[in-house]
């Protein structure tokens, strides 16, 4: 491991390295970002962090510049600060569910003022309220459940839900450029119907599915991307999707703003 960490850094990765062994992660600065991070010990932040940052999974290349980015399934904000570093003029909105994710997810992002964090949790029908459940995969891998999920998995909390076409009312958004997609399985609820309005309105999508936690995931995601114009490619565990609407420059997106405004944090 401190090999890819000296590839990524170089000497400086030695120091990262250390730190992350001995778990002194509450306030880690790491090269090439502009502000400190914070991963909890003995959690699956460290190996997000080390999907993120080492093995770039969203190293992905776009021929354009986005100016708006949808995280949705933002666990403690790895994926927003990577963003934000690396497209520091877009605006992002960051989705979390679930409680503890979200307050490490507003301390990793609070420097980054064109990242508004969102505690809800995506669906294809808002403001229901959802159970959040630990099925023992790691604080990367909650899931969420509308029943009662006593038999599955460690109860949580609970979220309230939301579209995407209230996310894109809310925020004022006509296109979004990147929407990120990465749920445990919420997929299949998502793309079970209402996408109709937004798919098309998304330049480019980037999702993993998860068939292995939630049967049905990739069926309904397959069959809601296939209705539309889309070529695609595989980048590490996910699928980028790229819209061939050649008209859609023309659509008009909102210019980023860089403040906050009473929605941004939301819980």
């Amino acid at each position: 491991m401190i090999r890819n960490y000296f590839k990524s850094y170089g000497l400086g990765g030695i120091w990262v390295y250390s730190k992350v062994r001995r778990g002194r992660t509450q306030k880690l600065s790491v090269p090439g970002l502009l502000h400190p991070i914070r991963l909890r010990n003995k959690t699956s932040d460290v190996p997000t962090f080390h999907d993120i940052f080492l093995f770039g999974e969203y190293d992905i290349p776009l021929d354009f510049p986005p100016n708006t980015i949808l995280d949705i399934g933002a666990n403690v904000g790895l994926t927003a600060v990577y963003f934000a570093n690396r497209y520091p003029a877009a605006r992002i909105i960051s989705v979390e569910p679930e409680s503890e994710n979200f307050d490490v997810l507003v301390q990793n992002t609070a420097a980054y003022k064109n990242v508004l964090p969102l505690n809800r949790a995506i669906s294809n029908k808002g403001d229901q309220l959802i159970h959040v459940v630990d099925k023992g995969f790691g604080a990367w891998g909650f899931m969420t459940s509308e029943k009662h999920p006593a038999k599955e998995g460690e109860i949580k909390g609970t979220a309230k839900t939301v579209t995407v076409p209230e996310i894109m009312d809310w925020y004022e958004l006509q296109t979004i450029d990147v929407v990120k997609i990465d749920v445990e399985g919420a997929e299949k609820e998502l793309f079970e119907d209402n996408y109709q309005s937004w798919i098309p309105k998304a330049r480019c999508i980037i999702i993993e599915l998860h068939d292995r936690t939630r049967k049905g995931s990739s069926r309904n995601f397959f069959n809601a991307i296939s209705k539309f114009d889309f070529s695609y490619f595989n980048s590490n565990d996910n699928l980028v999707f790229i819209n061939n609407d050649e008209n859609f420059d023309k659509k008009i997106t909102p210019k980023p703003t860089q403040q906050k405004g009473s929605i941004d944090v939301l819980k």
